[in-house]
């Protein structure tokens, strides 16, 4: 074979690799929609799919089955303020005792928030379904100044998951696209810009993500990162413990966060 024949199948070839990628087809418009699934998908089930997964599922459901409570309520973490939104910053004071802590408040990012819980029995799977990250308890002191910005930047959120006792006011700014502080007290009590709070958090949001900067300037940080302070396994226990305890999984909106529209 002579070079020039060569060199001609050669510049064939690449001409029809570039008219093969050439597409007759242009993007005309795009639409989304949120496709619910549930029990119409099992109606008619693949039997060879259905075995195949069998084993692999009666593994996973003894995991993931077992019943650790009952909520009294749907309970969904919403902004400014929802109930599964209290209930999980609740659950990190009510854990501080273990680690021999006493904060004066709690911060879960509601982003962090990835289910809700329906009412009735909630099993391991559900919970993993809340919290399905890799997210662990930390305790840290803030000074008062720092945690008025910690809350400032709360409120330009629209509000994330605060413990009982917060009672945060904001206002949305005239483009309604973020909202700024109006007031903020601790159990009644404004914030004292020089005092020390200790502030019980995950990890995640201790190194000053989902623009919660302030707490970067946190000391005395104890961060634990053993399995059993992962966020879903304090959860369980919390969840556990009603159940020996009788009571039902609970949490209720009271005005944690407050929007209003005080805009002149």
């Amino acid at each position: 074979m002579n070079k020039k024949r060569i060199t001609l199948i050669t510049a064939l070839a690449a001409a029809l690799a570039l008219t093969g990628c050439r597409s007759h087809y242009e993007v005309a418009g795009v639409s989304q929609q949120r496709i619910l699934i549930d029990s119409r998908y099992d109606a008619h089930p693949d039997a060879a799919a259905e075995a195949f997964i069998r084993p692999y599922k009666a593994h996973v459901d003894s995991i993931m089955g077992p019943v650790v409570g009952t909520t009294a309520r749907y309970l969904a973490a919403y902004r400014p303020e929802g109930e599964l939104s209290n209930l999980l910053p609740d659950i990190l004071m009510w854990c501080a005792k273990d680690y021999g802590e006493k904060p004066d408040f709690a911060v879960y990012n509601i982003g962090g928030m990835r289910a809700a819980l329906a009412k009735g029995p909630v099993t391991v799977g559900d919970v993993v379904d809340v919290a399905p990250f890799e997210n662990f308890v930390c305790f840290m002191t803030l000074r008062g100044d720092k945690v008025l910005e910690l809350f400032r930047q709360i409120a330009f959120r629209g509000g994330e998951g605060l413990s009982h006792g917060i009672h945060l006011v904001i206002t949305p700014n005239s483009a309604r696209t973020a909202c700024t502080l109006d007031s903020v007290t601790l159990f009644g009590q404004p914030i004292n810009p020089t005092r020390e709070y200790r502030v019980a958090t995950i990890d995640y949001l201790a190194g000053g993500t989902d623009d919660m900067v302030a707490f970067k300037s946190g000391t005395d940080v104890k961060l634990y990162q053993k399995p059993q302070d992962s966020m879903r396994a304090i959860i369980l226990r919390y969840f556990r413990e009603l159940t020996k305890e009788g009571k039902l999984i609970d949490a209720k909106k009271e005005g944690r966060v407050v929007l209003t529209d005080n805009r002149q």
